[in-house]
């Protein structure tokens, strides 16, 4: 590898000089690379000598741009059987907020303060740091996607990701994980209200999120097969997603059996002679098409229910005919106070769930230990569970062990 001076004249003479690195990669093909300044053309050799030796070394010329790159790793993603929606969020991060800034940037260039300064970027841009990570993340599969088809050497944004240790992200998830009971997490009060409100389809399908802590996905894809009346348990095995077709749930932690209160269970055995049932696309004897029950909370047609539905339907105004509500700032025709729900996603009742679990019994709740409470959100890690939740536990330690050691030194 070679660094050396190289001067040229233009068509109207004027002598111009820039320094070249000569090199060969590790395929054996000859490299040339040129610089402005000497300190550069002696950066990269000194970086691309070890890229070499180690193996990892991508010419710019033999790499891709972000843009080309992503349309790869999203042909990957589609190949590998990953989820319709989780593709559908990939390319908007993509389209959205990763080419108008570096998708014309070849990823053999990019380097951690380029990074940096397309974080800065996209916080000036207006989107919040939970989604500027949660593109950093979808940039690094990326990458990861890249660096498998040789056209990078190094995936840099898990080499940023490691250099910061990690604190920034676990900072974030304990931030976020602290849910406030009257804010994030509804009160008894809350529940019971909303419970009291509930009226026909919409009270078993709140009674069920409320007391089995179902996700939204989860409610919308559950099966009459799955409710065990006589165990009294509601089995999750599948979930719809955002463009209605039914699939696994999250991970295979996802997949548990839930033991249901009484009070559920009847409302299910009731709701099931109502429950809208699907066309089977048979005919009878009579040549009448055959109805069979298949999911708990269909639509009016025995179908998958759009998740917009169950909250504009019902769940929004049911809490707002409970009371539970806060005032937008806008009046409505008469001059009234337009009133909006206090909780507006259907993971505040999971919420509620998780915090029952936990919740000493002598406050109402069940005194479950972590482990349990893992297992019935269906968490794939316990980690999960005490990251968004651990601080919902009893804290047992009221001082007696400190008292008593004292006491005993003292005798």
């Amino acid at each position: 590898m070679s660094v050396r001076k190289r001067a040229w004249s233009t068509p109207v003479g004027e002598v111009k000089t820039a320094w070249v690195v000569d090199y060969t990669d590790a395929t054996g093909k000859r490299r040339l690379k040129t610089f402005k300044l000497k300190k550069q053309a002696d950066s990269f050799a000194a970086t691309a000598s070890v890229e070499i030796r180690e193996g990892v070394h991508v010419a710019d010329s033999a790499s891709a741009t972000v843009s080309a790159a992503g349309r790869l790793w999203l042909a990957s993603a589609a190949a590998a059987g990953l989820e319709r929606s989780t593709i559908a969020s990939y390319e908007q991060h993509l389209r959205l907020h990763m080419e108008p800034f570096i998708g014309a940037t070849k990823i053999s260039a990019l380097s951690i303060p380029a990074l940096r300064a397309f974080e800065d970027e996209l916080r000036k841009g207006g989107r919040s740091q939970a989604m500027t990570r949660r593109i950093l993340v979808s940039l690094g599969t990326l990458l990861a996607d890249a660096q498998e088809r040789g056209l990078i050497g190094r995936n840099i944004v898990r080499d940023m990701r490691g250099r910061r240790g990690g604190k920034d992200e676990r900072q974030e998830k304990r931030h976020r994980g602290r849910l406030r009971v009257g804010v994030d997490i509804p009160t008894r009060e809350d529940v019971k209200a909303l419970l009291a409100a509930a009226t026909g389809r919409w009270r078993p399908f709140l009674m069920v999120a409320t007391f089995c802590g179902l996700r939204a996905s989860e409610l919308r894809g559950l099966r009459w097969e799955d409710v065990n009346f006589v165990k009294r348990t509601v089995r999750v095995h599948q979930r719809a997603d955002r463009f209605n077709e039914i699939g696994a749930p999250k991970s295979i932690s996802g997949e548990r059996t839930i033991p249901a209160p009484p009070v559920v269970i009847n409302a299910l055995r009731e709701w099931k002679l109502a429950c809208p049932k699907r066309d089977t696309g048979k005919l009878d004897d009579a040549g009448a098409k055959i109805l069979a029950h298949d999911l708990v909370f269909p639509n009016g047609a025995g179908k998958i229910e759009q998740l917009n539905n169950i909250l504009r339907r019902g769940l929004h105004p049911t809490w707002i005919s409970a009371g539970i509500t806060v005032e937008t700032g806008e009046l409505d025709k008469q001059g009234k106070p337009i009133l909006a729900p206090r909780y507006t996603g259907m993971h505040a009742l999971r919420h509620f769930y998780a915090s029952w679990c936990i919740n000493r019994r002598e406050d109402g709740g069940l005194g479950l230990p972590p482990k349990t409470v893992q297992e019935r959100m269906g968490h794939s890690t316990i980690a999960l569970t005490m990251d968004r939740y651990s601080h919902l536990f009893p804290n047992d330690d009221d001082g007696s062990e400190m008292e008593a050691a004292s006491a005993w030194l003292a005798s």
